[in-house]
Parts: structure tokens; sequence; C-alpha cells
């Protein structure tokens, strides 16, 4: 199966129809229940939520997955039966499937009981109608190009006892969800420092300004204390996302410091610095993030 452990967790929820053709003296029996096999429509109701609980036993790749609504429904035509199928979760991965397969099954159910009244029953077409909650739903359709600066706070990359592999993770992260990239910049842990390179930064007016490195509870890690005092408003749930995100994989996220906040319509970043941490924070917050730049 594909990985999809650094998917974060959303609500999910997709719709697929199946349609049966069936005679109009057919569906007379559905309606009046008067085939030899009774509760034609609750018994396939039933098999559609029986298939949705278990599309990953039958289905290989199929992620199993925590199903929390269900909705069948009917449409009569007149020589035809449209079932809908609504499947929810939240989780990492879509439920698109799950709800074909509960359509599918359905219609296997309705021709199975009526197989003894009417052998010339077609399943026609089964698709997805819809689906929302994942990717393509929290990608912002914005109107034009957001630019972003990447500044790494570290002592050691800049002395070059470290090498920077998480400032260039970040940036190579940003790119790929469509930001132009302004200057790149390593700082000292040195507060005063990383004030004055913020503000200059900020008189290009970039939409995202990131600084990676100096989150944590060494007493050098001063990012937070040098860029706070500069914002207007400080945005706490952003982070809170990331910490959350980070700590269902590992307990050490808890101690981060890292914090948001807008400068005029700038908004700042400050990711820590560990390539770890640095790639899951870019999981947590992006491409959902991209929303605050709408018009």
């Amino acid at each position: 199966m594909i990985d999809i452990s650094h998917k974060p967790t959303t609500l999910r929820i997709a719709v697929a129809e199946a349609v049966m053709h069936i005679q109009s003296s057919t569906l007379d029996v559905i309606r009046n229940n008067s085939g030899p096999k009774p509760d034609i429509l609750p018994t396939a109701r039933a098999a559609a939520f029986l298939a949705i609980k278990n599309t990953a036993s039958v289905l290989p790749h199929c992620h199993p997955l925590p199903v929390e609504g269900v909705r069948v429904d009917y449409e009569f035509g007149e020589d035809s039966l449209r079932i809908e199928v609504e499947a929810k979760t939240i989780y990492k991965t879509g439920v698109e499937i799950e709800a074909m397969h509960g359509a599918s099954i359905a219609a296997l159910t309705i021709y199975d009981m009526l197989k003894p009244v009417d052998k010339n029953i077609e399943i026609g077409t089964i698709r997805l109608v819809s689906k929302r909650g994942g990717k393509s739903d929290r990608t912002a359709q914005l109107d034009r190009t957001l630019t972003a600066e990447v500044m790494v706070v570290s002592d050691a990359v800049v002395t070059g006892e470290k090498e920077d592999v998480a400032g260039q993770l970040v940036r190579a992260g940003l790119q790929r969800h469509g930001l132009d990239m302004g200057p790149y910049q390593i700082l000292p842990d040195d507060q005063e420092e990383i004030q004055s390179v913020v503000r200059e930064a900020l008189t290009r007016t970039p939409d995202l300004i990131v600084t990676v490195g100096g989150t944590g509870l060494l007493p050098t890690d001063i990012t937070p204390e040098a860029v706070r005092p500069l914002l207007d408003r400080e945005i706490p749930g952003i982070m809170d996302s990331a910490r959350q995100y980070g700590y269902q994989r590992t307990p050490k996220a808890m101690v981060s410091r890292g914090m948001a906040g807008l400068v005029g319509k700038t908004l700042i970043l400050c990711l820590p610095g560990s390539r770890r941490g640095a790639q899951e924070s870019l999981d947590a917050l992006f491409p959902a993030l991209l929303w605050i730049f709408r018009e």
C-alpha cells in the first residue's frame, strides 16, 4: 500500500452511485415488497453498510479506515433504479472506493433478490459522483504567484560545523507548492541580527518569511523571542496544528516553540531546525495554509 503516514487527518466525504436498468413491472415488485425475497431495499442498504466497512478486506491497496457515517438512498425512474451512497471518514486518505464499493454491493444485492422475478436486470453505471476533504480541497486557487524567503538560524551552520539540511528542505518544499523563492540567508543565533534581517526582508514585502531553527530549549534558541516583538498579530493555531501533527509521530514535538504571525500582509513562520521537525511542519501546514493568501 502507498505510505500515507505523512498525510494530515481531515474530514473526507465521497458520494457514489450505481444505476440499475429494471423494467417497470419489476420496480413495482420492489415498491410493493411482493417478491419471493422480501425487504429488498433495506437488505441492500445493510449490504452497502457491510461492504463499505470491509472494503480493505477485498481490495488489496485500500487502507483500513474508520467509517464515521454512511447514507444510502434510492431514486426510482421509469425503468431504472438509482442507488446513491455517501460515506464519511475522518482520516488521512479518501473514502471514494468505499462509497463505490457500497453502491456496487447494494446493486448486486438487489440483482440477487430480484433474479427469480426478472432475468433481464442490468447493472449499469457505477461511478464516483463527488468527493471533498482531500488535498484538492485544501489547495488554494490563487490569482498570483506567492513569494517566500527562507532564513536558517544556526550558529553551527554559520561556522560550518553542521550542514544546512532543514533549510534546503523547506526551500524545496515551498517551491513544490508553487512559491517563488527570494533571498536565502543563514544567520547566527543572535537576536539583534535576526530582527535586523527580518526587518530588511519585510521591506521587500514577501508573502511569506520562514525562519528555520532556534525554536528549541537551548539557551541559544531565541528565534521566537527575536521575531515575536516584530509581529502585528500572532496566530497561535498555525504552529499548534504543526505541534499536534508532530506529536502524533514523536512526543518530542511537544517542546517545539515554533510560532507564526502577521506583519502587515506578510506571514512569518518560525519552524524547527531539525530535518524531521521542518518536514513534518511542512506536511502539517501546506498546502492548507496557502488559503490565508486568498484576496
